[in-house]
This record gives structure tokens, sequence and C-alpha cells, in this order.
């Protein structure tokens, strides 16, 4: 997210713009937290992961109390457009205060989940399948020294990309998915004919929102139907922190810079996003009432190359 905020803030600035940052998000909206932002105010954060103006959730802000008052924080000081950078729930919470006031307002996708509609990438997804990714290359050595089978969760809630690029780049010998049906039957037969060919060594990949449970329901069900013996990792938060990647930070950079220039175009209620290399546009109301759906071509790649 910092990339982004330094190329709206510079974009914006270049441009003539009052730039006004918003700290903790809604939260911040609603009870006035702005500070004055300049070209040098984003300076040495390109390489830093997480917000120098910090999120936060806001269950206020999805009140009409709520949006009022970020409403009147905002006219008193003057500010006419928003640049707001989040996933469904950010998304969400614009499309409401855009029914009661005139602000513009123009998101940036920033969500390590990767699944918003009307983006090949959000910001923050490279740099989490390459954290994971390095995590599961760490557990394959341990692995394959002591012949274990190793269940490693990942994040995605809702939708599976981390879990199913990281199974891909890492080899995985299988991976459960919230857009899938997940069959234990299936991996304990191509469990068992490993075995036959003197396989010892085994990872699977599992997105915390498949519909098995997790991780550890996982092991447990192997243990107890099969009498399979597994280690569990659940990666967790290591994932959304960190350094950010090159393509992230060039990813943010673009789509700032592009979420800037939209607002000074009078654009309003659409996601920037990338398609192709391209920068595009999407409604918000698309981007958070439509599912962006796995590859199809990878989900075969993740079945034949085991």
């Amino acid at each position: 997210m910092n990339a982004c905020i330094r190329a709206v803030v510079r974009t914006a600035c270049g441009l003539g713009m009052t730039v006004i940052g918003v700290r903790r998000g809604y939260t911040g909206l609603c009870n006035g937290e702005f500070i004055p932002m300049d070209g040098r105010s984003v300076s040495n954060i390109i390489q830093q992961g997480g917000s120098i103006l910090v999120s936060s959730r806001c269950a206020e802000f999805f009140s009409k109390e709520g949006r009022a008052r970020a409403i009147a924080a905002m006219k008193e000081s003057d500010i006419e457009g928003l640049v707001a950078i989040g996933g469904d729930g950010t998304f969400r919470g614009a499309l409401a205060l855009m029914a009661e006031c005139d602000v513009r307002i123009v998101g940036c996708p920033g969500t390590i989940d990767n699944d918003l509609f009307g983006t090949d990438n959000t910001i923050g997804y490279d740099t989490a399948v390459n954290t994971a990714l390095e995590a599961i290359d760490r557990i394959r050595d341990t692995a394959s020294a002591m012949e274990r089978l190793f269940i490693i969760e990942v994040m995605g809630r809702h939708a599976g990309f981390i879990a199913l690029h990281v199974a891909i780049a890492g080899g995985a010998e299988g991976v459960l998915l919230p857009e899938t049906a997940s069959d234990t039957q299936a991996f304990y037969r191509r469990f068992e004919q490993g075995l036959k060919v003197g396989k010892r060594t085994y990872i699977v990949v599992v997105a915390e929102g498949d519909e098995t449970g997790g991780a550890q329901k996982v092991a447990d069900s192997l243990k107890s139907l099969y009498g399979i013996q597994s280690w569990v990792t659940v990666l967790g938060h290591i994932q959304r922190g960190g350094s950010p990647t090159a393509n992230d930070r060039l990813l943010a950079s673009k789509l700032g810079a592009a979420a800037a220039l939209a607002l000074q175009d009078g654009r309003t209620g659409v996601m920037v996003g990338e398609s192709h290399g391209d920068v595009c546009y999407t409604p918000f109301a698309d981007t958070v009432n439509q599912r962006k759906p796995l590859d199809s071509f990878e989900l075969k790649l993740a079945d034949i190359l085991p």
C-alpha cells in the first residue's frame, strides 16, 4: 500500500492538487484524522510493507450516522475526492458513501487474496505468493529429509488464488481450494499410488477457506480415515507483511498514479485495475458483485503436474 500511497501523492501534487492523508481508513474519515501530504512526506516508503497511514475495520462506517460524520469531516476540510485502497469491504463502503454525498471516489485494489473482479492482480498479492512460496520451499527440505507429509495452510478465506499458485510453483502434490469440491479420498489414492513406487515426501497446500475446514482438519481426517500421519504448518499473517516485490511496487505505482489521474478527469465510482498490462476501470458495483474465477488451465496443471 505504501507504494500506492506514494504514487497517488506525487502524481496528485504534480497535477496541482492539495493532498490530505486519512489515517486509519474509514475510522479516520469519521473522526477527521487528516494530515497534509506532499512529495517529501512519502519519501523512502516504496520498499516498506504495511501502510504509513495505517488501516482499520470500521463497523461505524456502515451506519448512516457514521457516514454522516465522515461527510461532515470532509466538508470541513474541503475534500473533493478520495482514493480508497482496499478490497471488497472498502469498495462497499465507498458505494454507500457515494450515495449520500457528491465526493468523487476512485479505488485501488489492495488485498493479498487477489479476489477482486476487474484486475488481473491486486496490490500485495505477488508479495504474499512469494512469501508463502519461500516458506513452502523451506518446508519441503524438511519433508524430503525426514520423508514426511506436510499440510500447509495459506490465506484465502473466499478465494484460492494464493493456494493454487503456490501449489503449482512449489510442486505440491495436492491443493484444496474454496472454489472446488475437495476430495480427500482422491488424494489418499494418489498418496497410496505414490507409496507403491517409493515416494515418501508430500506437500499439500490448503486455502484457509476450503470447505474441509483448514489444514488441521485435513490432517485429522487423513489420520482417522486412513491412518496417515502428517505435519501441519499454518503460515498465517506472515503472508501479509514484508518488503514488497518488484512486481507489487510497479503495480501499486501504476494504479496509484492512474487513480489520481482518474480523479482529475472527473471519474468516480470505479476501481482502477490492470488487464493484460493496460490500465482499466471497473465500476464498484461490478467489482463487489461479480466473482473473479480461477484460471481453468491452472486448475488442470495443479492436477496434472504432481
